[in-house]
């Protein structure tokens, strides 16, 4: 992992600044109350003016994050370095208070898990590093705990290193935990933005056929009174053959125009009503054949069990989920590709299958995240990063669709189980 890829500088990785304000806000007045409660309620001494002067100076660089920063949000080292700064003030306070044996030591951890949720593996590294310096710090430099006699209390080593170990593992544990889960919310925001994508882009191309159309008829008069006007001007100007050959050109031209625009508008009106409403026989058909014009591979369509021949509305996202998972099928298929449609009154299910390698072991659980890589080497030059299964999940799923994934089908490889129940087409 190189330097860039470590801190993604490629990401622009940005903390919202009104974030870090309100939790700083939140840590400087906790501290403030807590030595207040330990001082004046609970009488127990402890260098109060120096813990004041340490508070101050932390509510004053928040003062300046607040009003002196003008930007919004703050870049991955700015960010940073105040959460360094907050690391070092609270390990003072530490220092003042019984240094690891103050039960608020475990807070030295947050800086750094506030880190793992916003920004860079890297800085996360670096702050829990600098976590793990001055926990080691305060753990063999401190004043006594508040009012206990250090003299007469004494803590056992393994206590100290128990703590210490105790902490350091938290920190790990939650920094992971946080890498882990900002990175996988990046991921599926990525991937759910590119699914909007696509399907904005299926329904604007659906819609182009509706404008095409509108086009066609709003064109036809004016075309009309073109060719009208030149068949006048042609009997006017009479003998004139150079002028008569240009509005002969024309008048063809015109009816050209108006044949162009009417096979338009009749396959509009044609598409309408097959958009409108279509069968699963005659829709998997259509797919089929598009894959079969640049494919060479057997793709067989198996209907024998199809009894239920209800008719669904043709929309983008059945057609791209299974398109998309009929595509992977051919592609990774070594030369068939088997569809079964089976439906009766209570079930609608398609199965795709195909004689390739079928889906490998290391991804089978997680097949439909986005964002996956396999590392089986008879894949690896076909396979993807699994966007358009997920894609194609998704928008199946949304249309009340469950599917099921097996690694080995009937043919050898991969088998993809797509289920409706007809209630949920019929009551649309």
């Amino acid at each position: 992992m190189n330097f860039s890829t470590l801190f993604r500088k490629k990401e622009n990785l940005n903390l919202d600044k009104s974030t870090l304000t309100i939790l700083r806000y939140i840590a400087i007045f906790g501290q403030f109350l807590a030595i207040n409660i330990v001082y004046f309620y609970l009488g127990l001494t402890f260098p109060i003016g120096l813990s004041y002067i340490i508070i101050l100076v932390g509510l004053l660089t928040n003062l300046y994050l607040q009003f002196g920063i003008k930007i919004n949000q703050l870049k991955d080292f700015y960010a940073a370095t105040f959460l360094g700064y907050d690391l070092i003030q609270l390990s003072l306070l530490l220092y003042l208070t019984g240094g690891i044996f103050n039960p608020f030591c475990l807070l030295l951890i947050i800086p750094a898990i506030v880190s793992s949720t916003f920004l860079s593996m890297g800085t996360t590294i670096i702050l829990g590093f600098i976590t793990t310096l001055l926990l080691l710090l305060i753990s063999f430099f401190y004043l006594p705990l508040p009012g206990v006699d250090m003299n007469l209390l004494h803590f056992p080593d393994f206590y100290k290193i128990g703590i210490m170990i105790s902490v350091f593992i938290g920190l790990i544990f939650l920094s992971y935990f946080g890498i882990r889960f900002a990175g996988e919310t990046k991921k599926r925001s990525e991937a759910l933005n590119k699914l909007q994508e696509v399907i904005s882009k299926e329904y604007e191309l659906e819609s182009l056929g509706g404008q095409a159309a509108a086009a066609a008829h709003s064109l036809g008069t004016p075309l009309a009174t073109i060719s009208v006007v030149a068949k006048e001007l042609k009997k006017e100007i009479g003998s004139n053959k150079e002028i008569s050959k240009d509005i002969d050109l024309l008048i063809s031209q015109t009816k050209r125009c108006s044949e162009i625009l009417k096979q338009i508008s009749k396959k509009q009106i044609e598409e309408d009503i097959f958009l409108s409403s279509v069968k699963f026989e005659d829709l998997l058909d259509e797919i089929i054949n598009s894959f079969k014009e640049t494919s060479s591979k057997e793709i067989n369509l198996l209907i024998d069990k199809d009894k239920n021949k209800i008719a669904i509305h043709r929309t983008p996202e059945i057609i791209y989920g299974l398109r998309n998972f009929i595509g992977n099928a051919v592609k990774f298929s070594k030369s068939k590709v088997e569809i079964n449609l089976t439906s009766n009154q209570n079930l609608i299910e398609i199965k795709i299958k195909d004689d390739g390698p079928g889906i490998p072991e290391d991804i089978i659980k997680k097949i439909g995240e986005p964002y996956i890589k396999s590392k089986s080497k008879e894949l690896s030059s076909n396979s993807g990063l699994g966007l358009g299964t997920f894609l194609g999940k998704t928008l199946l799923e949304r249309q009340n669709a469950k599917l099921l994934f097996r690694r080995n089908g009937d043919l050898g490889g991969a088998l993809v189980i797509i289920t409706w129940d007809p209630k949920s087409f019929t009551n649309s």
